[in-house]
């Protein structure tokens, strides 16, 4: 079904918001070398995307959200943003993936979406090293049993452990997002006399 002007604009929105987040709230983390950035980037992201799909719970409306924001992403300045941009796509086209599997909108399925987006952040490297640095997949994979380590204070021979820390961890966290993203929207919807478990169209 076509998309009215006002959800287009509603979604515009939301796309601007996870744009604004990538740009400023990005340039900080980045700045001031806080571990794990992407993994708290695209968890704020899709919680934003989430909320506009409940918004506007039509088939695309996540991939529209993330397509806004990968086009403002254009205007970070002083960084590398290619990889940003295919992360913020890919984050979009997944959570779209699940949720047009699901259907209709609903806690589970906001949570699934939160988790398997988020999750792309600790595939990118591989996707992205290979493809646009040529970096070959055993450097990229030590380098994150490296980081993984220093994070959870664990020798890199400890690698299954680090692996599955760090698979937990965005897990979590993408979970996190979605349960957040379903329950703001609720909240949202509910203080504008909306129906807070919209039917998707």
């Amino acid at each position: 079904m076509k998309n009215t002007t006002r959800e287009l604009v509603t979604l515009a929105v939301f796309g601007t918001l996870w744009g604004v987040v990538e740009i400023s709230l990005g340039s900080v983390l980045h700045g001031i070398n806080i571990p794990m950035t992407g993994l708290v980037l695209a968890a704020v992201g899709l919680m934003i995307a989430l909320i506009g799909r409940a918004f506007v719970p039509k088939r695309g409306s996540t991939i529209f959200v993330g397509v806004i924001a990968t086009i403002l992403k254009l205007f970070s300045i002083g960084a590398i943003i290619i990889g940003p941009m295919i992360g913020i796509l890919a984050e979009a086209l997944i959570a779209e993936l699940v949720l047009s599997i699901f259907g209709r909108p609903t806690r589970a399925s906001f949570i699934w979406a939160g988790m398997l987006g988020v999750l792309w952040t600790l595939v990118q490297p591989f996707v992205s090293g290979l493809l646009l640095f040529g970096r070959d997949l055993l450097s990229v994979w030590l380098e994150m049993l490296e980081s993984g380590g220093r994070l959870f204070g664990l020798g890199t021979q400890a690698m299954v452990w680090i692996f599955g820390a760090l698979l937990l961890m965005h897990l979590a966290v993408g979970a996190l997002a979605g349960w957040l993203g379903w329950s703001l929207a609720g909240s949202i919807n509910s203080r504008l006399g909306r129906n807070a478990t919209p039917v998707v169209k």
